[in-house]
């Protein structure tokens, strides 16, 4: 199986926005894969997202090109952050070459479905409500994407995107759900962190994957640590 296993957040605000705190993404930084996958069961391959002819950015390119740099971190390795990722019954951590050491991910056996979490320490001053309308982007930009469901609200007190949809990729309909949360850590530090969950299946599976990916987005959390 190939997986979209570094979502575009980590490929190119990782790889761009980490280079240097003022740096901003160069042709070499350009967007490579869609990302941002998840569950439910609409397998219509018409994009809904986005309705005008401007397109989206992506929140890595905002957060770059506003002089905010982001270190990856093991989510395991957060001393001022808890986060959790489920491990329903059936499934282990996946590990793939293409897969940076800091994200944790699962699977079931060797195939879809899948969930990554990635956590980023981010460096820099912005302004975390304009930062949120990009966290969907990525999604509406994936090809032959249908949007199933997105919101802005808060989560767990902080700010955040969630977007559901199908998109096409390597040939294969896939269903995603992708959450983004810009979390801050207790005082003094007020250290902010860029948390990222991405789970996916395959569109064909969604229904009969249902109970387990649910179980997994239901029980992904984030709180700080006082």
């Amino acid at each position: 199986m190939t997986h979209p296993a570094r979502s575009r957040v980590a490929q190119q605000f990782a790889a761009c926005a980490a280079v240097a705190a003022l740096a901003i993404p160069t042709a070499a930084c350009a967007p490579k894969s869609p990302d941002f996958q998840s569950i439910l069961t609409t397998t219509s391959t018409t994009s809904v997202a986005p309705t005008t002819t401007e397109k989206p950015e992506p929140i890595w390119s905002y957060l770059a090109s506003v002089g905010v740099a982001g270190k990856q971190v093991e989510p395991s390795e957060l001393t001022d952050l808890s986060v959790s990722l489920p491990t329903p019954p059936g499934w282990s951590t996946y590990t793939n070459e293409n897969i940076t050491p800091e994200t944790a991910m699962i699977s079931k056996g060797d195939d879809y479905p899948t969930a990554m979490l990635m956590v980023f320490m981010l460096r820099g001053e912005f302004d975390i409500a304009e930062a949120i309308k990009h966290g969907n982007a990525d999604a509406q930009l994936s090809k032959n994407f249908n949007q199933l469901d997105a919101s802005t609200a808060d989560f767990n007190g902080f700010p955040s995107a969630m977007v559901e949809g199908s998109y096409d990729l390597a040939g294969k309909r896939l269903h995603s759900f992708n959450r983004i949360v810009i979390a801050t850590s207790a005082p003094p530090a007020n250290q902010r962190y860029l948390i990222q969950l991405t789970v996916t299946s395959l569109a064909t599976e969604a229904y009969s994957q249902s109970d387990d990916i649910e179980a997994i987005i239901a029980g992904f959390s984030v709180s700080a640590n006082h």
